[in-house]
């Protein structure tokens, strides 16, 4: 058995990450914001929201590692799933955000649906795309699980179970009801080609993608 497991969710370290897609989704948040982050991880994207944008920012984390190096950062943050109902009262917070995680989740909209309870403004997710064009390419000509959507995990080392596209969070936010994608950007890929074309086909040519989404 690999150990190269993201099953286990073991955050080791006081460091701060950085990942493409941070960028995008700081430009989706109004300054002075209050947010809160859904499986905030070891607390890198609200360290970057306090400093960058003012935000008043508590996560929540399933992870125990997680929660002990977000407290050591000075973070607030609190231990429990994201796909049940949330300790807060409705409209608690201006923003929620569920960075890379909904596809984690066993009742991702179970989490759609207590996002939205809880934000009174807006509501920002991002995600890898399973319809991005290299994911199509390996499972056309592979025949398996692709590995570019799998960040180098194997099928049964990752903590991804619900893969999905554009085109399926479509579907799940007008079945859920309530909500509507305001802008949707994808984080650079290393490939500017790719990039630009993922501007058009955010479908096809994004490979993470952030979207804001907007209560209706």
């Amino acid at each position: 058995m690999s150990n190269n497991d993201n099953r286990k969710y073991i955050y080791t370290g006081n460091f701060t990450e950085s990942r493409p897609e941070y960028d995008v989704v700081v430009s989706f948040v109004p300054l002075k914001s209050t947010v809160i982050d859904l499986g905030c991880g070891e607390g890198s994207l609200m360290q970057k929201l306090i400093t960058e944008k003012e935000c008043q920012c508590t996560g929540i984390e399933i992870a125990a590692s997680g929660v002990e190096i977000c407290k050591q950062k000075g973070l607030q943050v609190l231990q429990g799933e994201i796909d049940t109902t949330l300790p807060f009262e409705d409209n608690a917070f201006e923003i929620a955000l569920c960075n890379v995680t909904l596809q984690m989740v066993m009742y991702p909209e179970k989490t759609m649906k207590e996002m939205k309870r809880v934000a009174s403004n807006k509501i920002i997710v991002s995600f890898p795309n399973f319809a991005y064009w290299l994911n199509r390419l390996e499972m056309l000509f592979k025949g398996r699980m692709p590995q570019k959507l799998l960040f180098g995990y194997s099928w049964y080392t990752t903590g991804h179970i619900h893969q999905f596209s554009l085109t399926d969070i479509r579907t799940l936010l007008s079945e859920t009801g309530g909500m509507k994608i305001k802008k949707i950007k994808c984080a650079p890929s290393g490939n500017p080609v790719v990039d630009f074309f993922a501007g058009w086909l955010p479908n096809l040519f994004g490979k993470t993608i952030v979207l804001e989404i907007d209560k209706i």
